[in-house]
């Protein structure tokens, strides 16, 4: 595992700070941060509704200690409540906290140490929706109807407490039957119904989104584990029920607000994917699986095209799913005039934005500076201009964050693969250009460069290679086709 482990995480912190200053972010907080810290305001009890009574919970990564969003269903069983954070309320525009926020645009997570966009002060203590703790939110109240269409929804601003703070794994095995009620079920009345009615819900909303062509892919991650004494192991995170369960919740969440900025005529900053990058590619893969996709992009074929792999071929679907993924382009940000209507080609929703981080997320701080102006009949704190640079800034530095992420990733993993030079594995090739080849190893979600032998490769083919060379410094895997 290459090197003493108790100078591994040392090492893997040094790699990151060195790689967030090399893509543009700040590692640290900068000192007049710091004073706003020590001088927060106290928050005042301006007559928001009071919702602390309701069974209200959150579920979140086990180790997750910045909270955003809380859930709840109501006794008529078709609405739920998502409560999102208020960090508008201590984290005000034009401050050094905001500045930094603004910088960054986003937490950075890597193997060894977390850069949060907010202090771990705030995004972990005050902005956090922390059980058993009263907290400012804004809530989007939504009514689902039987076939999974929104019937009606609202957005406003109330007071809310957590009243049991849950964890994907365990609610994930709970809702499979595979694991026992989570503690907290057998203190909050009725939280075990409160969790069965939002699965429900959840699965109503991704029925209708199946129904306007949402694609499913595989999106297991690689997770190297990361402690005082170095690289400990590779996990392979996956998918679950329960995280399901919160993305369609959020996915509701976030097209319910980006049409009430509209309604309310708001510019506002959208989330979008467009139209996939490399459709001919995507056709020709799918052709290798013998099917046939349209000349022309087209979600639900590409839906059924995934859907068809997931069910005949569920040992290969992962490697399916990455190619195609690849292949599709990376999202983006875009601020729109009220109106106006764009499109996530992924989720196959439109007028969808990012409102439900706002610890984690500079642009879902902004878009909830937005509704809270909506909410109060306010002048808009953002003009169409200002959105369209700051959607502009979001874009490049959240690209620059995921470069930070892969490099420390892959640097924790060439530290994990320094003593296996000279194995072979099987792979399946992530990217093909003139900066290079990539592949994926199968087993272990690692990444690296094709060193030799990469001619004729393309995204999504099959290849055996063998390890050349590890740098964790620089996040090189290097290996070899054989």
């Amino acid at each position: 595992m290459g090197g003493p482990l108790s100078s591994q995480k040392q090492e893997l912190e040094s790699i990151a700070r060195e790689a967030m200053r090399a893509q543009g972010l700040e590692p640290d907080f900068p000192p007049a941060a710091r004073a706003q810290l020590r001088r927060l305001p106290v928050v005042p009890d301006d007559g928001v509704r009071d919702l602390r009574a309701l069974p209200w919970s959150s579920i979140d990564n086990d180790d997750s200690r910045d909270l955003d969003q809380l859930e709840v269903c109501l006794d008529d069983g078709d609405r739920v409540l998502v409560a999102i954070a208020d960090v508008d309320a201590l984290v005000a525009m034009g401050t050094p906290l905001d500045a930094h926020a603004a910088t960054n645009t986003t937490s950075v997570y890597t193997p060894a140490i977390i850069f949060p966009m907010l202090p771990p002060e705030l995004s972990t203590d005050r902005t956090s929706l922390n059980e058993g703790q009263d907290r400012d939110a804004i809530v989007i109240d939504m009514t689902i109807d039987a076939s999974g269409n929104l019937a009606a929804s609202d957005v406003y601003r109330a007071r809310v407490r957590n009243q049991a703070q849950l964890t994907y794994s365990a609610v994930a095995a709970w809702l499979d039957g595979r694991g026992p009620a989570p503690a907290p079920l057998s203190r909050v009345r009725d939280l075990d119904a409160q969790l069965r009615q939002q699965d429900r819900i959840a699965t109503r909303l991704q029925a209708c989104r199946d129904a306007e062509g949402a694609l499913d892919f595989d999106r297991a991650e690689l997770r190297p584990v990361v402690d005082d004494q170095g690289v400990r192991d590779l996990m392979t995170e996956e998918q679950n029920r329960a995280k399901e369960l919160i993305e369609n919740l959020m996915v509701a969440a976030n097209g319910v607000t980006a049409r009430f900025l509209s309604a309310h005529g708001l510019a506002s900053i959208r989330r979008v994917v467009k139209s996939p990058e490399r459709w001919p590619r995507i056709v020709e893969l799918a052709a290798q699986r013998g099917a046939t996709l349209p000349s022309s992009s087209d979600a639900h074929a590409l839906q059924q095209f995934l859907k068809t792999q997931r069910a005949s071929s569920p040992d290969d679907f992962p490697e399916v799913s990455l190619g195609v993924l690849k292949l599709l382009g990376r999202g983006e940000y875009d601020a729109e005039a009220p109106g106006q209507t764009s499109s996530h080609f992924a989720l196959a929703v439109g007028s969808y934005s990012h409102s439900t981080a706002p610890n984690r997320r500079f642009p879902d701080l902004v878009t909830q500076r937005l509704l809270k102006a909506a909410i109060t009949s306010q002048p808009p704190p953002y003009s169409l201009p200002e959105l369209t640079t700051l959607a502009e800034h979001c874009t490049r530095q959240e690209d620059a964050a995921n470069k930070v992420e892969r490099l420390t990733r892959k640097a924790a993993a060439a530290l994990w693969l320094s003593d296996r030079i000279g194995e072979s594995f099987d792979a399946i090739v992530t990217g093909a250009g003139p900066k290079g080849t990539w592949v994926r190893l199968s087993r272990t979600q690692v990444e690296g460069r094709v060193e030799s032998g990469a001619a004729g490769l393309d995204v999504g083919d099959h290849v055996r290679v063998r390890l050349v060379s590890t740098d964790p410094h620089r996040g090189f895997i290097d290996f070899a086709r054989t």
